[in-house]
C-alpha cells in the first residue's frame, strides 16, 4: 500500500513539473528540459517538506492535483464532483501567448495519524488538525523552497532560482485549497506578513536575477 502511495506521489511530481515547464517554454522552448528538472526539484521539497513538518505533528499529508468543488460563496453552489484543474496553467499559457504564468496545480490535506488521535494529554491534548496547524506546514515548505532558491542564485543557477521565488509568490495566493488558503484561513495577520515577505522576495527575483 504504501509502495503505491509513494509512486502515485512520484508520478503526481513528475507530471505537474512537465506541465509547469511547458507553460515555462512556451516562448522560448529552449528552456522546457531545464525547467521540468527545476520544477521537480521545487516541488520535491516542497512536498518532502510538508510531509517532514506533517511527521513532527503526527499528521499524514497527501498531495493531490488542485481542484475546485465549490464556484460561488454559498455552500451549495458547488459541481457534483470536485473539478481538476490541471489544464488551467496550459491554458492560460496559451491565450496569454506565455506572458502570464499560473503556477498553482497542486494541493494537500491533511488527517491525524492513529497515535495522535488517541492521545489524550500532553501538547495534543485537542487532536485535531487545526488550521493553525496547516499554515505552518506550508510555510516551513516556503521557507525550504526560498533557501534552495537563495542557493540556486549563489551557484548560478539563475532560472531555477526564479522559478522557486515565482512558485513561492504563487503559493501565498488564497484561491481554493491551494497552499495561500491554508495560511489565509489561519491567521489573517500571519498571512499578510507572508505575502509581503512573498512580494518583497518576487520583486528582488524580478530586478536582480
Amino acid at each position: 500500500m504504501n509502495a503505491k502511495k509513494n509512486a502515485k506521489g512520484i508520478l503526481i511530481i513528475i507530471l505537474a513539473s512537465l506541465i509547469l515547464a511547458l507553460t515555462v517554454a512556451f516562448r522560448d522552448r529552449a528552456l522546457f528540459y531545464t525547467a521540468a528538472i527545476s520544477f521537480l526539484i521545487i516541488l520535491t521539497i516542497n512536498i518532502l517538506t510538508k510531509k517532514s513538518v506533517g511527521y513532527y505533528l503526527e499528521t499524514n499529508v497527501k498531495t493531490k492535483f488542485w481542484s475546485i468543488y465549490h464556484f460561488w460563496f454559498r455552500k451549495d453552489t458547488h459541481f457534483k464532483k470536485p473539478l481538476p484543474m490541471l489544464w488551467l496553467p496550459l491554458i492560460i499559457t496559451l491565450f496569454t501567448k506565455g506572458f502570464f504564468l499560473w503556477l498553482g496545480v497542486l494541493e494537500f490535506d491533511v488527517e491525524a495519524k492513529t497515535e495522535r488521535v488517541s492521545r489524550r494529554h500532553g501538547l495534543y491534548r485537542f487532536t485535531e488538525v487545526t488550521e493553525w496547524h496547516m499554515a505552518w506546514i506550508t510555510i516551513w515548505a516556503l521557507i525550504a523552497n526560498l533557501t534552495i532558491a537563495i542557493i540556486g542564485y549563489i551557484a548560478g543557477f539563475e532560472l531555477f532560482a526564479k522559478l522557486s521565488i515565482f512558485f513561492i509568490a504563487w503559493s501565498v495566493i488564497p484561491i481554493g485549497n491551494l497552499d495561500g488558503s491554508k495560511i489565509f484561513f489561519s491567521s489573517r495577520a500571519l498571512w499578510a506578513v507572508v505575502f509581503t515577505i512573498a512580494i518583497i522576495i518576487l520583486a528582488w527575483a524580478l530586478i536582480i536575477i
